[in-house]
C-alpha cells in the first residue's frame, strides 16, 4: 500500500459493515463513511472526500447500488463491486468492475483494493 484511502462502505448488513470498517482500518486505510442505501450513498459521493468505495450489489429492500456505480465512474473514482451469491451479471459498463465475493477475507479485500484502484 502506497498512502492510505478514504473508503465508503456501501453495504446493508450492519456485521458484515462493521467487519469491513475493521478490516479497512487493519489495512492502515480510513473509513469515509458508511451507508445502506442507495440515496444515503449517493449524498456521501457528492460531499467528497472518497477515493474508493467498497459497494453491495443488492441493498435492503433489493434496491439495486448501479445508480452509485454511475455516479462513481462519471467522477472517476475507484470502486468495487461486492456480492453475496448468485447475482446478474453487472451492467455493461461496470462489467469491468473488480469484483468481491464474500465471504471476505482480509486478503481478498487487500488485493481487491489494490487492483481497483489501479483501474482509475
Amino acid at each position: 500500500m502506497n498512502s492510505p484511502l478514504s473508503v465508503l462502505i456501501v453495504e446493508d448488513e450492519p456485521l458484515i459493515s462493521m467487519m469491513l470498517e475493521d478490516f479497512v482500518e487493519t489495512l492502515g486505510h480510513t473509513v469515509a463513511g458508511t451507508a445502506d442505501c442507495v440515496s444515503d450513498a449517493l449524498k456521501l459521493v457528492e460531499a467528497g472526500g472518497v477515493d474508493i468505495v467498497i459497494l453491495d450489489v443488492r441493498l435492503r429492500g433489493g434496491e439495486a447500488s448501479w445508480p452509485v456505480a454511475d455516479r462513481l465512474a462519471d467522477r472517476g473514482i475507484a470502486y468495487l463491486i461486492s456480492t453475496g451469491g448468485h447475482v446478474d451479471p453487472p451492467p455493461a459498463r461496470h462489467a469491468a468492475a473488480t469484483q468481491l465475493a464474500k465471504p471476505f477475507t482480509m486478503d481478498g479485500i487487500s488485493k481487491a483494493i489494490e487492483t481497483a484502484t489501479a483501474r482509475v
